[in-house]
């Protein structure tokens, strides 16, 4: 596994130093996955961001299985939100279309240059980035595409379009575990992205419903990334600069790895000191300065911190998560650190069953979220629900031996 890491860090460096002097003109757009038509604050701020009513916006289809269904979905949702949005007919899954002669046509280029912002759909972020940027090797559609973005204008992207929004991406990932085991591979599980949020930032999507703070950890460790943002499904990140703001349902979680260290002794993944927040809708942070600013609903709450002489906890009870990887089940962990009787709060990551493949059936993880300075926090129930601002809970995942099997029934009595 030492000998992968490294390969997986030199290519990140080769990476990020090819593009480190790129300036982040534009803003970026990273939706979680499955947008709902009728989210309003996140298809609204896409055309808002583009320049408002009237706003030329190129749709791209191509990771999508059906692209000229969800390329038709996505330019009526913009459209009604008042945009000119057009679909550039570039996908390796439409038919009978010569796709190399659509890359370099110049009417469609032409289309392109002239959009104040660009939509990527979800679907498979491998066709994105083979098709645009094939070998490693920009294309002319996008390079109109970059000087858009390099123009002040907006680079959109929901699920796969989210994933291609930092420089190193998940290219096929699935399996959480599978990657805290260390088993993936170039071209495979992992790529090179589009690069559109700057060199600092790792970017996944579905996050929280599909617990991938399992893959990301260990990610941004090969990758070499300090900073990481998992956003939420329905949800979406405003990224313009160092500036982060959270629209739509939920939020996302933002993981720091600057003071965090791992043990090289032990022959599995494992980290120390990473600090977790996240930040929910309306919330705004700051890549540069780490400063977050709470939604202004929450901040007419009072301020929760662990570690004033009033702080009373909340809750009575405090839960060992047996699937910390389970939908939501990170930030209902840092919720309860925050609100509840205890000063830690522990939950397993591991495979109850093993699969085919899985070089080691009896690895699991114990991720251990404790409080430490900072460890502050806000809820608010202005929106109609019990929404969380969570701001650096600390985390050690700790590699650890499962039983197999986990459990065994009891025997009758004699």
């Amino acid at each position: 596994m030492t000998s992968s890491y490294t390969s997986l860090r030199r290519l990140a460096a080769l990476t990020l130093l090819a593009v480190a002097g790129a300036a982040q003109a534009g803003t970026a757009i990273v939706i979680g996955g499955a947008l709902k038509s009728d989210n309003d604050a996140v298809w609204q701020r896409i055309v808002d961001e583009a320049g408002g009513a009237g706003a030329r916006i190129a749709v791209f289809a191509t990771a999508a299985a059906n692209p000229e269904r969800s390329a038709d979905l996505i330019v009526a949702a913009l459209n009604r939100r008042g945009a000119l949005a057009e679909a550039i007919p570039v996908a390796p899954r439409l038919k009978d279309v010569d796709l190399q002669a659509r890359l370099n046509d110049p009417a469609l280029i032409a289309k392109v240059r002239a959009s104040r912002g660009v939509f990527f759909s979800g679907g498979s972020q491998e066709y994105i980035v083979d098709t645009l940027q094939p070998g490693g090797e920009p294309t002319a559609m996008l390079k109109a595409i970059r000087a858009v973005f390099d123009d002040g204008g907006v680079v959109a992207g929901t699920s796969a379009g989210a994933a291609i929004m930092s420089q190193m991406m998940f290219r096929d990932a699935p399996d959480n575990m599978q990657i805290l085991k260390g088993q993936w591979r170039d071209k495979r599980e992992y790529d090179r992205g589009l690069g559109w949020v700057g060199p600092e930032l790792f970017i996944d999507q579905h996050f929280l419903k599909r617990g991938r703070i399992g893959r990301m950890l260990p990610a941004m460790r090969a990758f070499g990334y300090t900073l990481g943002l998992g956003v939420e499904e329905d949800s979406a990140a405003v990224v313009k600069g160092s500036a982060v703001e959270i629209v739509g349902a939920r939020g996302a979680l933002l993981v720091d790895l600057s003071e965090a260290s791992s043990d090289a002794r032990l022959p599995a993944f494992n980290l120390r000191g990473a600090l977790l927040s996240y930040l929910d809708r309306g919330d705004r942070h700051d890549l540069k300065t780490g400063v977050t600013t709470p939604a202004a609903h929450k901040l007419r709450e009072p301020r929760i911190d662990p570690a004033s002489p009033e702080y009373k906890p909340a809750r009575r009870f405090d839960n060992y998560f047996l699937d910390i990887l389970g939908d939501g089940s990170i930030v209902t962990a840092m919720a309860q650190l925050l609100e509840g009787p205890t000063a830690e709060v522990r939950g397993l990551a591991y495979r109850a069953k093993p699969r085919p493949g899985d070089l080691s059936p009896e690895l699991g993880f114990e991720f251990r979220l404790y409080r430490g300075p900072g460890l502050v926090g806000w809820l608010s129930s202005a929106l109609g629900s019990d929404d969380y601002t969570v701001l650096k809970a600390r985390l050690d995942v700790i590699p650890v031996r499962m039983a197999a099997p986990l459990f065994t029934p009891l025997a009758p009595a004699p």
